[in-house]
C-alpha cells in the first residue's frame, strides 16, 4: 500500500470518529422533537379596567357638550332616561304639531301640548284670526332645532330651552320665524310628557 493511501485513511478515520463524537448514534431513547405552538389569542387588555368583552358592565352616559351642558347634567341626574338628541326629535315634532294644531284652530290638540298661559295665548289668537278672516301661517319647513339652556328648579321642575328656525306660509306670504321655544316637565311625576311652557322672539 502506498504512503499516499494510507495518509488518506488515517484522515478518513479521524473524520468519521469526530463526527461520531459530536453527533452521537441514535438509539431511539432521544426525546421526541419538541412541537412548537401558538399560544392561545388572549383578548386585548384594557387600560380602563372595564369587564372583558361578555361581562356585564355599568351603562355609562357620555358627557353633555355646548352651553346647556351644565342644565343638561342636572336633569339627567334626576331623569337618567334623557338624552338630548332624543329629547330635539321630540321637539321638532312637538312643533310641528303645535304649530299645525294652531293654524287648524284645535283647541283641544293644543291643551295636550301647551301649558295653561301658552293655551290662552293661542286661543285668543285663534278667536281674533277667525274673526277677521284671515288666513294662518302654517310650516312650510323646519330648518334647524337645537337646544341652547335648560335647568332645574328647587322644585325639581325641568326647563330646556330649543331654538327653531322654519319658514312659514300663509298661501301669499313666505315667512322666516326664528323663536326660543322653553319646554317644561316635572322630574317627580310619572308624566314623561314635555309642555311648551314660554314662546320667544330669537334675535
Amino acid at each position: 500500500m502506498s504512503i499516499d493511501l494510507i495518509i488518506l485513511a488515517a484522515i478518513a478515520v479521524f473524520v468519521i470518529s469526530r463526527l461520531y463524537a459530536v453527533l452521537g448514534q441514535k438509539t431511539g431513547a432521544e426525546p421526541p422533537a419538541r412541537r412548537y405552538r401558538e399560544a392561545p389569542a388572549r383578548a386585548p387588555e384594557r387600560e380602563d379596567g372595564a369587564p372583558a368583552e361578555g361581562e356585564d358592565r355599568p351603562r355609562i352616559r357620555a358627557a353633555f357638550t355646548g352651553p346647556a351642558a351644565a342644565g343638561m347634567e342636572s336633569i339627567a341626574a334626576v331623569d337618567a332616561n334623557f338624552a338630548p338628541e332624543d329629547f330635539v326629535k321630540g321637539a321638532r315634532r312637538a312643533y310641528e304639531l303645535i304649530v299645525g294644531a294652531f293654524a287648524d284652530g284645535d283647541r283641544d290638540a293644543l291643551k295636550t301640548l301647551v301649558d295653561d298661559d301658552v293655551l290662552e295665548v293661542y286661543v285668543a289668537a285663534i278667536a281674533e284670526r277667525e274673526k277677521s278672516g284671515a288666513e294662518p301661517m302654517r310650516l312650510v319647513r323646519l330648518r334647524q332645532a337645537r337646544i341652547v339652556d335648560a335647568s332645574v328648579d328647587g322644585a325639581k321642575m325641568a326647563r330646556v330651552e330649543v331654538s327653531f328656525e322654519s319658514e312659514l306660509s300663509d298661501g301669499d306670504n313666505l315667512r322666516q320665524a326664528k323663536e326660543i321655544w322653553t319646554f317644561k316637565r316635572s322630574l317627580v311625576s310619572q308624566d314623561p310628557n314635555w309642555l311648551l311652557d314660554e314662546v320667544a322672539t330669537a334675535s
